[in-house]
C-alpha cells in the first residue's frame, strides 16, 4: 500500500516536471523567433502608376526565410510613399524604426547626420562576398554621405530626352545621334517653333521642361561642393548653362509652353526618366499619354564644356543604428540590393533599371522590356543605359541640400522670368547661398 503510494507521488512528480519542460521548451521556441522589420512605401518611387509594388519584395522575403529557417520578415502594407516620412518619423519617436528600410531621397541627409542609419562599411569590409564594384559607381555613391556609406542602392532611373519623331520627320529633320550637343538641339528648336496656325504667336516648339539644372549636368557644371560648404554659381559652367536655358526660351516669343502642348504633339523635346519611358510606352498607359505621334529617347545633348550626361535618381536601402540583428538585416539588405536573380525582377514589375552593371547592360533586360512594346518600338540598349547611369550625375548628399537648391532654383528662375542680367545675378546668388550654407 505504502510502495503504491510513493509510486503516486513519484509520478505526480514526474508529470510536473515533465509539464515544466514542456513549457520551457513552448516559450524557448517562440523565443527563437526572430522577426525583422521591414519598412517600405507602396507604389513606385518614380511616381509612374505600378501594380506590382510588393511582387519583388514577396518573392525576397519567401526567399530568406527558406534560406534562414526561424526568422520573418514583417512590413506593413498601405503606406503610400507620400505618408512614408511621416510614418518613418512616428516609428522613430517610438524607437521601433524597422530594422531594414526603404530610404526616400529627401530624407536621406538628415537621416545619415543624425545617426538613424547603421555606417555600413565596416559590414562591406568584413564580407569577403561583397564586391561594390559590381553596382553602378553613381548608385552605390548616392548611398555615402560624409564620406560614409549608410545605404545601399535598390533601383535606379536616369533622365533621358524624349523626342516626338513624328514632328521631326514632318519637319525634314533626322533624329539625333547619341552624341549631339547643345548647338545641334538650338538649331532643332529654331527650326520647328513656329506659328502654324496662323494666329501671329507660335504654336509649335522645341521643347518643354528642360532647364539649368539639366544643362548643368551636361556642361560638366556643379551647383554645390560635396559637403555643402558653398556653391558655384559664380562657375563659367553654370553661367553659360544658364545662358543657354535663356537662349533657348527665347525661341518661343514669350509663349509658355505647357505640357499639354508635348501631349499633343506640337514639341519636339522633352526630358523624362526612364520610369516614365518604360511606363509610357506600354498598354494601356501608352493609349492614353503620346498615342498620336510616334517617339523615342535618346541621351540629354552635350553642353560646350561637358557630355551626353543626366541626372540619376536612386532608391536606396538602409539598416536602423539600433537593430538587434545586425548580421540578419545585413543579409536581407544584400539579398535585395545584391543579387542578380532579384534585381533582374526590377525590370519584371517595376520601371527603374537595376543598380548592377551586369543586369541593366544584359541581353535578358532587353528581352523584358521588348516583352510591354509593340513590335517595331525600339528599346534602348543595355549598353547604352548602362553608360547612361555609370557616367550620371548624382546630387551632393548634405544636411541642407534640399533647401539650398530650392533657394537657388527660385532665384534662378526669377533672373529667366524677369530678363535679369546673369553674371550680377549670379554673383548675388552666390553670396547669398554661402552665408545660408555657412549659417
Amino acid at each position: 500500500m505504502q510502495k503504491r503510494k510513493v509510486s503516486g507521488r513519484l509520478w505526480a512528480s514526474m508529470a510536473a516536471v515533465l509539464c515544466v519542460i514542456l513549457l520551457f521548451f513552448a516559450h524557448y521556441g517562440k523565443k527563437k523567433e526572430i522577426i525583422l522589420e521591414f519598412g517600405m512605401f507602396t507604389g513606385s518611387n518614380w511616381d509612374v502608376a505600378t501594380a506590382n509594388s510588393f511582387v519583388i519584395i514577396d518573392k525576397a522575403i519567401a526567399r530568406f526565410e527558406k534560406e534562414h529557417p526561424g526568422v520573418r520578415i514583417h512590413y506593413y502594407s498601405g503606406v503610400l510613399k507620400e505618408d512614408y516620412s511621416e510614418w518613418f518619423s512616428r516609428k522613430l519617436l517610438v524607437d521601433k524604426e524597422p530594422d531594414v528600410f526603404m530610404v526616400m531621397g529627401t530624407d536621406f541627409n538628415q537621416f545619415s547626420s543624425l545617426g538613424v542609419m547603421k555606417n555600413l562599411d565596416e559590414l562591406i569590409e568584413q564580407d569577403a562576398s561583397f564586391d561594390p564594384d559590381r553596382y553602378f559607381s553613381s548608385a552605390f555613391c548616392t548611398g555615402q554621405y560624409g564620406g560614409v556609406q549608410y545605404a545601399l542602392p535598390y533601383e535606379t532611373v536616369p533622365t533621358l530626352m524624349f523626342v516626338n519623331k513624328t514632328l521631326l520627320t514632318k519637319e525634314g529633320i533626322s533624329m539625333p545621334d547619341q552624341d549631339w550637343t547643345w548647338e545641334d538641339l538650338f538649331e532643332i528648336c529654331e527650326k520647328v517653333t513656329k506659328d502654324t496656325n496662323g494666329d501671329g504667336v507660335p504654336d509649335q516648339f522645341g521643347i518643354f521642361n528642360y532647364d539649368w539644372m539639366d544643362a548643368v549636368c551636361s556642361n560638366g557644371g556643379e551647383i554645390f561642393d560635396s559637403d555643402g560648404t558653398q556653391g558655384y554659381f559664380t562657375d563659367e559652367r553654370l553661367v553659360e548653362s544658364v545662358k543657354y536655358i535663356r537662349q533657348l526660351n527665347e525661341l518661343n516669343e514669350g509663349q509658355k509652353v505647357v505640357q499639354e502642348d508635348f501631349n499633343n504633339g506640337n514639341v519636339a523635346f522633352m526630358p523624362l526618366t526612364f520610369a516614365e519611358y518604360r511606363t509610357y510606352k506600354t498598354y494601356p498607359y501608352k493609349i492614353k499619354r503620346y498615342a498620336n505621334f510616334q517617339w523615342d529617347c535618346i541621351t540629354m545633348p552635350a553642353g560646350t564644356q561637358g557630355d551626353n550626361l543626366s541626372q540619376v535618381e536612386t532608391l536606396l536601402m538602409g539598416i536602423s543604428a539600433s537593430t538587434e540583428e545586425e548580421a540578419l538585416a545585413w543579409e536581407f539588405l544584400k539579398l535585395l540590393t545584391y543579387d542578380e536573380e532579384l534585381q533582374t525582377e526590377i525590370f519584371r514589375y517595376s520601371q527603374g533599371a537595376s543598380v548592377l552593371k551586369a543586369v541593366t547592360q544584359s541581353s535578358e533586360m532587353e528581352s523584358i522590356v521588348q516583352e510591354d512594346m509593340e513590335v517595331g518600338d525600339t528599346v534602348i540598349s543595355g549598353k547604352l543605359l548602362g553608360r547612361v547611369i555609370e557616367e550620371g550625375h548624382i546630387e551632393p548628399q548634405f544636411k541642407r541640400y534640399e533647401q539650398a537648391l530650392a533657394l537657388a532654383d527660385s532665384e534662378i528662375s526669377n533672373i529667366l522670368e524677369n530678363d535679369k542680367t546673369v553674371d550680377s545675378s549670379l554673383k548675388i546668388l552666390q553670396r547669398t547661398i554661402n552665408n545660408y550654407l555657412r549659417q
